[in-house]
This record gives structure tokens, C-alpha cells and sequence, in this order.
């Protein structure tokens, strides 16, 4: 029969299991994998293949008894370095679903919702278009090969029982108005543009008081802003490259600080 010692058991899990909380964590949380299109059991297949190819390469793990205080102290902490990582990549994919949710509501098109497969919610359907846009760019980048190597990285610069992250959380918190600073200038010539064609239904409104604008007024808002919308596209792979790195060197500085 085989008998396993408690050295045994807490080398396993400290080289497995605690490696194995902050990858899952961040898999969890990060978009595209973490959201309701991929199913737990997948994202947990995922955390075992990744756990196991970069193991061999992680610094070694501290020793802990698998049912003692300092174990599940350590478990949470590595839950809360892999959510930390992960929120901040929905941070940056969160710029353009703001981005397009401004835009909709300035064109008139807010009531044009449907319901995100990702997260479950009704969201306007040109922050959906910018979603799946910034997802194909993300993937087609190797963006997520970048994340995955900044985890890597993660291993030696918060090591596993190094210490607390709170000054982390509030950087996190801090970085809150950047996501919102940021859809606005996504945005900024689109609104420019829609508040001229506003401006200029206001001189005809005053002009022609008889003409019904209203009648007129909002369809040919509604085509001006797909228009507006879709000579934006043109410069959005350079938006996307601009805030990409930012927000990338934002999760590195994030994974480096102690």
C-alpha cells in the first residue's frame, strides 16, 4: 500500500496545487476564456496544460502543510494575484465596449441592444461590434501569448508566499479612470462629428420652424452615425496598438511590483 508522508504531500502541493489557483484565477477572470462561451471544465483543462508545460521552468515552491492555516492563506493569495491579472485585461477590453456604448447613445442607436453571449447582459450592438473586434484583434496579436508570459514572469517577481498585494489593488483602483478617459478619445471624433450634425438640425429647427425635424431628424442621424462609425474603422487598428501597449505594460508593472 502505498503511503505518502506529510513532506511528501506538501511538496505536491506546493509544486502543483499553488501554481495551479493563480493560473485557473486568471483564466478565470480574463475575458474571452473566462466568459460564459468557454465552460469551467475547459478552463480548468486549460489551467492543468499550462500548469504543466511552464511547472519545469517555475523557481521551486515553499513546503506547506496541505491542511494547515498557511496553506489556504497562501491558496487565496495566489486567487487574488490571478483575478488581479485578470481584471486588468478586462479593464482595457472594457475601453472599447465603453467606447461603443458612447457612440450608440449619440447616434440614437442605445436601443438597439441585444444580449452578450459573453457575459449575459444587454448591451448596445455597436459596443458589441467593437467587442468582437477588439477580441480578433487580441488573439490574432498573440495577445494572450503575451499574458501568458507575463504569468510566467509573475512566478519570480511575486513569488508564491512573498507577501500581500494591496497597494496592487489600489493601482487597479486608480486605474479605474483610465478606461474611461480612454473611450473618450476613442471616441472623441465620432462624437465631434455627431454634435456638428446636431448642431445643424438645431440652425435648421430655428431656420424652418414649420419643417418637422424630428421626422427627418433622427434617421438621418442614425445613417450619418454608421457612416461616422464605419470611417472610424479605418483608424482603429492604431487606437487599438496605442492602448494594447498600455495597457499590456500596465499588467507587466502589475505582475513586477512588490
Amino acid at each position: 500500500m502505498l503511503e505518502l508522508s506529510n513532506e511528501q504531500i506538501g511538496a505536491w502541493v506546493g509544486s502543483i496545487l499553488l501554481p495551479l489557483f493563480r493560473i485557473a484565477a486568471l483564466l478565470m477572470f480574463m475575458p474571452i476564456i473566462g466568459t460564459q462561451l468557454v465552460s469551467a471544465r475547459i478552463r480548468l483543462y486549460l489551467s492543468l496544460a499550462i500548469c504543466v508545460v511552464i511547472l519545469p521552468t517555475l523557481p521551486p515552491m515553499p513546503r506547506v502543510d496541505a491542511i494547515s492555516i498557511q496553506a489556504f492563506i497562501w491558496i487565496a493569495q495566489e486567487i487574488l494575484i490571478g483575478a488581479m491579472l485578470g481584471f486588468v485585461l478586462q479593464l482595457f477590453f472594457q475601453v472599447f465596449v465603453i467606447a461603443g456604448q458612447i457612440v450608440a447613445m449619440q447616434m440614437g442607436l442605445g436601443f438597439a441592444s441585444m444580449i452578450d453571449p459573453a457575459n449575459g447582459v444587454s448591451v448596445p450592438v455597436i459596443g458589441q461590434l467593437f467587442m468582437i473586434l477588439v477580441t480578433l484583434l487580441f488573439l490574432s496579436m498573440n495577445g494572450h501569448l503575451v499574458v501568458f508570459e507575463v504569468l510566467t514572469e509573475s512566478f519570480f517577481t511575486l513569488p508564491v508566499g512573498g507577501g500581500f498585494l494591496v497597494e496592487n489593488y489600489w493601482e487597479i483602483a486608480n486605474k479605474l479612470g483610465w478606461v474611461i478617459g480612454a473611450a473618450l478619445l476613442l471616441v472623441l471624433p465620432a462624437i465631434t462629428a455627431l454634435l456638428v450634425v446636431n448642431l445643424a438640425f438645431g440652425v435648421m429647427t430655428r431656420a424652418a420652424p414649420q419643417l418637422n425635424i424630428f421626422s427627418i431628424g433622427f434617421p438621418l442621424t442614425l445613417v450619418l452615425g454608421m457612416v461616422i462609425v464605419w470611417i472610424g474603422m479605418a483608424d482603429i487598428l492604431a487606437q487599438y496598438q496605442v492602448f494594447a501597449v498600455q495597457a499590456l505594460q500596465f499588467l507587466r508593472e502589475m505582475a513586477g511590483a512588490r
